[in-house]
């Protein structure tokens, strides 16, 4: 079977494309520049290469539809309009499988934990959530009403050796890495309580192979992909003081008094959007019909991350 990735050498095809290969897929890798994925494998040597950028060129659903594919995986479609496009263009075709990557925050805020992937009812905070939900709920009707063979897959944090991963402010500064590697005093926004959602992109490729070698499980249904556990800002940040040697030296400030403390507005937005949605996440639903398996902990995800950033002198010991 022929499967087209569209995105491929980003955090998720990373790994997706090289299982794919190996299990006998004809694999169309799909990117908009000839990027190299963030791990080396030998498998890429045998996926196709296709330079397409699905913003700039306005035949792109044509040019895909041309490929004729099995499967598509679309990592990158942040527009329902781009949805709309997809299964307008497919509906009559001999596409069997449409994986769309949507988004934890499309989830919004948490009310009764953990998380419902089949939740049709979310309140997103930002346009990006609300254009992810707007997708799933466009998808799921096309599933039920045309048979439009849709599979939604939301990802958590992903994260991983070789990107910028969210730190335990909720944000991507790299200051407080920096502060506790030194062993200095960091100051957390509330109690520290609130839950980000690190996951390997290797786990998350996973979960969309396995919705692919899993397809009758799989349609019309939405799934979470994340690690085991969740992580508090607070035992991320002791987890890190432990890392790097030193005793946790953690204090508490207010909203308000710490975003003056941060000191950068977009950073501090970039915390609000995060904790705000505070809440777990769960992978019952994928272990039961897609046998999914995490490889890695939450805090083995953060642990390759934080030593890829001191391999490459990001963080200075």
């Amino acid at each position: 079977m022929k499967a087209v990735v569209i995105g491929a050498a980003g955090h998720i095809g990373t790994y997706l494309v090289p299982m794919l290969v190996k299990a006998g897929f004809e694999t169309v890798a799909v990117t908009r520049t000839m990027s190299a994925p963030y791990e080396k494998d030998y498998a890429w040597s045998n996926a196709e290469r296709v330079l397409l950028d699905r913003s700039k060129d306005v035949n792109f659903v044509e040019k895909l539809k041309a490929m004729n594919p099995d499967i598509i995986v679309d990592l990158v479609n942040f527009d329902i309009q781009d949805t709309q496009k997809i299964v307008q263009a497919f509906q009559s075709s001999n596409l069997s499988h449409y994986l769309y990557c949507s988004s934890c925050w499309a989830h919004g805020r948490a009310e009764i934990l953990p998380f419902n992937p089949d939740d049709l009812e979310k309140s997103p905070l930002d346009d990006y959530g609300k254009d992810k939900f707007a997708s799933e709920q466009y998808l799921k009707e096309q599933y039920r009403m045309n048979d439009f063979p849709a599979t939604i897959i939301m990802p958590g944090q992903i994260s991983g050796a070789g990107w910028t991963i969210i730190n335990p402010w909720g944000n991507t500064s790299m200051r407080v890495f920096q502060d506790i590697a030194d062993g200095k005093e960091i100051c957390l926004p509330n109690f520290g309580m609130e839950i980000i959602h690190h996951v390997h992109g290797y786990d998350v490729a996973q979960v969309f192979f396995n919705a692919i070698t899993h397809r009758n499980q799989a349609l019309g249904e939405s799934f979470d992909a994340e690690a085991e556990n969740s992580i508090t800002l607070y035992g991320y940040a002791k987890h890190l003081y432990e890392f790097f040697g030193h005793t946790p030296n953690i204090q508490f400030l207010g909203w308000k008094e710490w975003c003056d403390y941060e000191g950068n507005p977009e950073e501090c937005d970039h915390t609000y959007y995060h904790i705000a949605r505070s809440g777990t996440f769960s992978i019952e639903k994928a272990k039961r019909l897609l046998e999914y398996q995490p490889k890695y902990t939450n805090l083995e995800t953060i642990d390759l991350a934080v030593q890829s950033y001191i391999n490459r002198g990001l963080i200075k010991i």
